[in-house]
């Protein structure tokens, strides 16, 4: 039964990831093409990816969404609201620090990390520290009845006014933050925390089933923020390394044992404090069976070995082939093709995302199929491809990053008052879970390599134009998935009508 689940999940990677797949080959073949050491690269990064998501997918669902489940379940029956803060605040912490996409930003920050002797650890614990406050909040928002969108409002104008006494030049890094701490480590988590708090209450549960990742991206922008206005920061420079290609079969494979080296020792480091957690937690409250306890190492095994081969693939095999066609296509016809193409990956590379699969079935099991994972995966799609359409529109025109985050959110904020409660929670999460371990490392690099080009080599501008990309990855699914949630409401409106226009005409035949 395993085996057969696990061929399922990896037919699900494999159709998720052989879109992008072709879409880089035929850009390889015309547009852009690339040395023969990094096509290699490339093709065995597919294969582990399409292996890594589905043995990563298969073990998130039996260890992590299990255990955030009965964890949640567990501290709200306490009723005690201090202790769901507190543990709220420390899992927050735990499952942040080591998230593989954190670590992969804080190393293009150095501004910060040269005037402490923490380096880039302090921006990683100001991250962590945001997603542990603002997870205590979003738990205990479930506890007290809360609803999302007044909170949402409240700390996103909170951020913005924030951001009017940093440098711009450390807004998009800071909008970033946001979207690369929910990645594929602490959404399985999250999300399970809040479906595990939310089914003790009666009623409208299912509303407050979501919104714990959305409210856990917030914290980051802000504490990012507050860390800018501390240190001062004027202008960042992006440490622009130039990739070397491998020149043989020998080079590729040296690539990737050191990368298989590096990632299990990040993963292992991430998935540590979990371990330790849960132990804890069966020790004090016997919470599970044997057979359960069992079943969830197994599924920890899975994640491990799933996640480095992953982000094995994704950062050694995608990364600096998202530098190149990036490099290449700024180069023709003034950088204008870097749209249609960055709208072309868009739409694909969100079905790459681990952390996307995780978050789409819980959408559909949730709401017992009324919500479609294929429903759900269109809408994300479609935002992410006109995200990554305007983020190469202003690397090519320069335009100021706030021009879009401002109308974009008061947009997004808007519709939480036309939109079903729970498409609230869903769109603000899709948006944090959009921006994960894929376009970190291809979408991010991509436009790394065009700012590059069209900056003629300066650095700085880096900062400002390529960087912001993630923001603009987590801002429109919220738009996008609330439209789906008024289409839905209206559907649902419609067909009740329908029903109850049919029993009337039953009701006056019956009475004739």
């Amino acid at each position: 039964m395993k085996n057969q689940t696990l061929r399922e999940k990896i037919a699900e990677s494999l159709t998720s990831i052989l879109p992008i797949a072709v879409i880089i080959v035929v850009l390889a073949l015309t547009l852009t093409p690339l040395d023969t050491g990094n096509f290699v690269l490339f093709f065995v990064g597919v294969v582990l990816l399409i292996v890594g998501m589905g043995l990563f997918t298969l073990g998130a669902d039996m260890s992590m969404l299990v255990i955030g489940e009965k964890i949640g379940s567990a501290i709200t029956k306490t009723r005690r609201i201090w202790l769901i803060a507190l543990v709220a605040f420390i899992i927050g912490i735990v499952v942040t620090l080591a998230e593989p996409d954190l670590q992969i930003l804080a190393q293009q920050v150095p501004a910060i990390a040269e005037k402490t002797p923490l380096g880039n650890y302090l921006l990683i614990i100001t991250v962590a520290v945001g997603v542990g406050v603002f997870l205590s909040i979003a738990m205990l928002r479930i506890v007290l009845h809360i609803r999302l969108s007044y909170l949402l409002i409240g700390f996103y104008a909170v951020a913005f006014v924030l951001s009017i006494f940093v440098s711009p030049s450390f807004w998009a890094v800071s909008f970033d933050a946001g979207g690369v701490t929910t990645g594929p480590m602490t959404v399985p988590f999250i999300i399970s925390l809040g479906v595990g708090v939310a089914s003790l209450r009666a009623g409208d549960g299912q509303n407050d089933s979501f919104g714990l990742v959305s409210l856990a991206s917030v914290g980051p922008i802000i504490t990012v923020l507050i860390l800018g206005i501390i240190f001062r920061v004027n202008s960042l420079d992006y440490p622009y390394i130039l990739f070397e290609a491998p020149r043989t079969t020998r080079d590729v494979l040296f690539a990737y044992l050191d990368g298989f080296l590096d990632y299990a020792i990040e993963v292992a480091v991430a998935i540590a404090p979990i371990i330790v957690f849960f132990l804890l937690f069966q020790i004090i409250t016997r919470g599970f069976r044997k057979r359960t306890v069992v079943r969830i190492f197994m599924g920890f095994l899975y994640t491990f070995v799933g996640l480095v081969l992953f982000l094995a693939g994704a950062n050694v095999g995608f990364m600096p082939i998202g530098r190149s066609i990036g490099e290449e296509l700024a180069k023709l016809w003034d950088g204008w093709p870097l749209i249609p193409v960055g709208m072309l990956i868009g739409y694909f590379v969100v079905a790459a995302e681990p952390a996307v699969h995780v978050l789409n079935k819980q959408v559909e099991r949730m709401s017992a199929g009324a919500i479609s994972a294929s429903a759900m995966k269109k809408g994300l799609c479609i935002g992410v491809c006109i995200s990554l359409g305007i983020a190469m529109v202003r690397i090519l025109t320069g335009i100021d990053i706030m021009w879009i985050l401002v109308p974009g959110y008061v947009i997004a904020l808007l519709l939480t008052f036309f939109t079903p409660p729970v498409f609230t929670g869903i769109a603000f999460d899709s948006g944090g879970v959009a921006s994960g371990a894929m376009v970190s490392s291809f979408v991010l690099p991509l436009a790394i390599g065009a700012s590059y080009t069209l900056s003629g080599g300066d650095t700085t501008l880096i900062m400002t134009q390529a960087f912001g990309c993630v923001a603009f990855v987590a801002l429109t699914p919220l738009i996008s998935i609330q439209i789906l949630g008024i289409g839905y409401r209206l559907k649902t409106r419609r067909i009740k009508h329908n029903f109850l226009t049919a029993e009337e005409h039953i009701l006056r035949y019956e009475v004739k």
